[in-house]
């Protein structure tokens, strides 16, 4: 009986890690297919409003269906619409239209080591080794994926764009962990989800005025690398693949496996996206930024694998998020 019960949670936690593995693909693909896009003549804000709005009408019926959340946890859904949804993607796909989608998403993975900070100097906690060394690793190797010695190798607006992605993931983290519970008394993330696409949709509504965009450029080819692809398909991948599978994926893996090693896996989305990109946009890291983009994810490994369980007297390491979702801060 026991052979039987382990033989069905290892089959669980098989099924758990190639869900993370999809949602970390998914989420890596969002960048490489709305880059063309933007270089086809949208602009990133509506490329972010499209994908945004067509999830939130894909993922409606899960809104209605835990309504209950706009009474229980309207901060949250507040916070998860404004900085982790509209804040988090709008500076994203700002920032890939100036540098390169690997550096751009590298940038974000300082969210961990922003947390740590506010943690550390604004709550006054103590914090890990193992996390300080995750914060140090990560700061040295994005220091060579930016190309410090050289005077910045990219564009210093797009970096800046790139971190107020990472900032809107630190004040959505701060927020989820104020709030966070235990128990029956958690809420759905498919429901948090939901909700949070629906603000970020109304959000960025108000913001980009679509109305004004040229969509005519939906009813054209978008280059990938020489490449003509249909439009309408890249953006049918976003919104589909990169955001609503995506998400469903993610929390789906972290029911099966625990929180902190989904968000270990999620690191895999760095890699993945700089590989598609390389691949399919042409954009080409040099030998030191491929040094220390692995840096940088080491650093969020260690920092990701250092935290103590819930409720533990332990120093912090990474301020919680992964209770509220699915451990990886919706970061593009």
């Amino acid at each position: 009986m026991r052979t039987s019960v382990s033989s069905q949670s290892n089959r669980g936690k098989g099924v758990g890690l190639g869900l993370a593995v999809a949602s970390a693909i998914a989420f890596g693909g969002s960048g490489v297919a709305a880059k063309p896009l933007i270089e086809a003549g949208l602009d990133p804000l509506h490329v972010v409003w499209l994908r945004v709005t067509g999830a939130a009408l894909v993922m409606s019926p899960l809104a209605v269906r835990h309504r209950a959340l706009l009474r229980s946890r309207p901060a949250l859904l507040a916070g998860f619409g404004l900085l982790g949804v509209a804040g988090v993607q709008a500076f994203y796909f700002a920032a890939i239209s100036r540098i390169p989608v690997g550096v751009a998403l590298l940038v974000e993975y300082l969210a961990p080591a922003l947390v740590l900070g506010w943690v550390r100097f604004v709550q006054r906690r103590p914090v890990t080794r193992a996390a300080a060394l995750g914060v140090v690793l990560a700061v040295g190797g994005l220091a060579c994926v930016v190309e410090v010695w050289s005077g910045l190798g990219f564009d210093a607006l797009g970096l800046l764009l790139a971190l107020a992605a990472a900032c809107c993931q630190v004040g959505y983290f701060v927020l989820s962990d104020q709030g966070a519970d235990s128990g029956d008394d958690a809420p759905d993330p498919l429901g948090v989800i939901a909700y949070g696409l629906l603000v970020g949709a109304v959000v960025l509504t108000v913001v980009t005025r679509p109305w004004g965009m040229d969509w005519s450029v939906l009813g054209h080819a978008a280059g990938m690398n020489g490449v003509e692809v249909p439009a309408w398909l890249l953006l049918g991948w976003i919104v589909l693949v990169a955001t609503v599978v995506a998400y469903v994926t993610g929390v789906v893996s972290v029911r099966r496996l625990s929180a902190q090693v989904a968000g270990v896996v999620a690191c895999l989305e760095a890699v993945i996206a700089t590989v598609l990109a390389w691949v399919l946009l042409g954009e080409h890291l040099s030998a030191p930024q491929i040094v220390g983009g692995a840096v940088v994810l080491l650093g969020a490994f260690i920092a990701q694998s250092s935290a103590p369980a819930k409720g533990s007297a332990e120093p912090v390491a990474a301020g919680g998020p992964e209770r509220e979702l699915s451990a990886r801060g919706t970061a593009a």
